[in-house]
């Protein structure tokens, strides 16, 4: 059913509740994981000087390499994973590297932010369930419980 499964991160380790859901199913379906972290330097724009810029990229891909390359340490060695380090709109990136000719199904974590916070904040999980044409499967992954979490992975609903 899945040969693709997008697992967009941020680097927390929160992401890695979601992790371990997309990694069951990667075994499931034989599938393979795309990890995929975005380089949002948009909000930098602003600085004085070109090579502030820079240097601020620079640090944002560094990251964004390290966080792909903790989701390839985490996976078992029966589950497949390639990464990504892309630019632009978070979202927006997401959505179109989960074309159907690459990717089959999105497994993301989400904060369960709501009201105010949700409003103000946005929420790219949120825009990315709107806007894809793939299935969107969400993870609850409160930051409380990352280490109180149980040895099975448990649906948000559970």
């Amino acid at each position: 059913m899945y040969d693709c499964i997008l697992v967009p991160t941020d680097g927390s380790r929160e992401v890695e509740r979601a992790l371990e859901y997309a990694f069951e199913l990667a075994r499931t379906h034989d599938a393979t994981i795309r990890s995929l972290y975005v380089v949002n330097a948009a909000g930098y724009g602003g600085l004085p000087m070109e090579t502030a810029l820079d240097g601020v990229s620079d640090a944002l891909r560094d990251e964004g390499r390290a966080a792909v390359d903790r989701v390839e340490e985490l996976a078992p060695a029966d589950v497949t994973v390639e990464t990504k380090v892309l630019d632009g709109a978070p979202s927006q990136v997401i959505v179109e590297e989960a074309d159907p000719a690459e990717c089959d199904l999105i497994v993301m974590g989400t904060h369960g932010r709501g009201g105010i916070d949700r409003l103000l904040l946005g929420s790219v999980t949120e825009r990315v369930v709107r806007r894809a044409s793939v299935p969107v499967l969400t993870v609850q992954v409160d930051p409380d419980e990352v280490d109180d979490r149980s040895e099975e992975p448990r649906l948000a609903a559970e």
